[in-house]
């Protein structure tokens, strides 16, 4: 998962433009283990934030979170070599010199399909004090329900919060739960 935000005096629309053709370069010429992405804007993520001139964090209006799924951890090699070169280098660097910034996370699926649909993204963190396994045991079934998927961090990497269901509709997650819930615009591929 990679979450970027594009330079103040880049329009929307050409951001976006750019963040397509590149995602177009992966997928017509995908790098060994690569499976496919895509890639949607989201607001208000705390971890999406800019430094001030005075230190603090201010939320950063829109941002994008771009998923990358491959067969294993070992395909990440492949996809970070393959990412910047052969057909896939000019899109790739057209759609980086338009960024202002970017940070990036690793997840695993632990339940549901890598597919399905992504229209809203909550983030939540298992409580202190519960196990994995009490944790899953309340979020499985309302994630079966709902058709969803949930993504786990892997090695405590990234800025995000520890889990991330994706579901295709609003979904409320038990009360035991802090959850950030953000619907999500497809950019990549094209709804």
């Amino acid at each position: 998962m990679f979450w970027h935000w594009k330079k103040p005096e880049i329009p929307i629309e050409e951001y976006e433009r750019r963040q397509r053709a590149f995602h177009a370069a992966l997928a017509a010429s995908p790098p060994a283990g690569f499976v496919r992405s895509y890639s949607a804007s989201v607001e208000g993520l705390p971890w999406t934030g800019a430094q001030t001139a005075y230190g603090v964090l201010a939320e950063r209006v829109c941002a994008y979170e771009d998923w990358y799924l491959v067969e294993d951890f070992g395909a990440l090699g492949f996809l970070n070599e393959g990412a910047v070169s052969g057909s896939r280098l000019k899109p790739h660097d057209a759609a980086a010199a338009a960024a202002e910034d970017g940070a990036a996370a690793i997840y695993a699926l632990r339940q549901g399909d890598a597919a399905s649909q992504r229209k809203y993204a909550l983030w939540l963190s298992k409580p202190g004090g519960m196990s994995y396994a009490e944790c899953y045991g309340h979020l499985e079934p309302v994630i079966a329900s709902a058709g969803g998927a949930l993504w786990v961090r892997q090695m405590a990497l990234g800025p995000a919060w520890e889990l991330c269901v994706l579901v295709g509709g609003p979904l409320s997650l038990p009360p035991v739960f802090d959850v950030i819930k953000k619907p999500l615009r497809q950019v990549w591929p094209l709804p």
